[in-house]
């Protein structure tokens, strides 16, 4: 593709990590808009050459290319206002970068919807992740937002306007409750005593990522999948409190998989569901919480 006049509007973990990607892949990024602090330093280190302007000003200097990675719920306001003070132009091209959103939010506006399928920091180690990773793409011009995509390194996944949000959900449940499960996972072993939590999760959670990846659920293991009732119980009369709900969500969730995907026998989770109820209920036998019934425990009381 030939080289691209690019503007960056939101200099924030991802705008300046992929307006360095665009650089390096030999286009010119020639203006940024960054408000914080933080997104100043970040453009000058990540963006030398591009001057810090407000959005509009951006705008009108990104003569082929303006990129959008600005939150989901601003996005919809800075197009507007862009479009109002007559910032965007003809012949030029605007992508935004939100999982959640389409073409729709663009309006009458000429662009795409061009979402990098992966976590960014901000660091300059970001771009050693782009290569190969999938973006999920909505655009009418296909074949310009191909030759996009494949100078940033990446591979085009085609979502339907109207599937935007679930493919979203989907990434956002994976990666950021991922952080989040290994946070209090992390947090449960210091509760145990265990000084270095990292050092223990480190090859146990790769472990199950790649065979969770490759395996789908016969990845499963564990004291769920056994219908171990006792452990689980045990479980949840010791662990810190503040963990309890959502390690009986996942418990809930986890022996629903296990059941239909048949790593678990009905009759031998009957115990193993009789514990997630009453903990459920706040049964005195466990009695940490209150929580709805999952699918599996709906099925097996007769109230699905």
């Amino acid at each position: 593709m030939n080289s691209l006049t690019v503007g960056v509007v939101g200099a924030g973990r991802v705008g300046a990590v992929l307006g360095a990607a665009l650089n390096a892949a030999g286009h010119r990024v020639v203006a940024a808009a960054a408000v914080s602090a933080a997104s100043r330093e970040r453009a000058a280190r990540l963006l030398p050459g591009a001057a810090i302007r407000p959005a509009d000003e951006v705008a009108r200097a990104a003569t082929d290319l303006l990129l959008l990675a600005v939150p989901d719920d601003t996005l919809a306001g800075v197009v507007a206002g862009l479009s109002r003070t007559g910032a965007l132009h003809e012949g030029q091209a605007v992508a935004h970068t939100s999982g959640a959103h389409g073409l729709a939010v663009l309006g009458d506006v000429n662009g795409m919807a061009l979402h990098p399928a992966m976590t960014f920091t901000g660091a300059d180690s970001d771009l050693d992740r782009l290569p190969g990773i999938a973006w999920g793409v909505t655009a009418p011009d296909r074949a310009f937002a191909t030759r996009l995509v494949a100078d940033l390194g990446g591979v085009p996944e085609w979502i339907a306007e109207e599937s935007r949000p679930v493919y979203h959900a989907a990434l956002a449940h994976g990666a950021n409750h991922l952080v989040t499960l290994v946070n209090e996972a992390a947090d449960v072993l210091r509760a145990a005593g265990v000084g270095e939590p990292g050092r223990v999760l480190a090859p146990l959670l790769t472990a199950a990522l790649e065979n969770a990846l490759r395996m789908g659920d016969d990845a499963l293991t564990g004291p769920v999948s056994r219908g171990d009732a006792g452990t689980v119980g045990k479980h949840l009369d010791r662990m810190p409190a503040e963990a309890v709900p959502a390690y009986l969500a996942m418990a809930r969730r986890t022996a629903d998989r296990a059941i239909t995907s048949g790593r678990l026998r009905p009759r031998d989770a009957t115990a193993l569901l009789d514990v997630l109820a009453r903990a459920g209920a706040g049964h005195p036998a466990t009695g940490r919480t209150v929580a709805k019934q999952g699918p599996a425990e709906r099925a097996k009381w007769g109230t699905a």
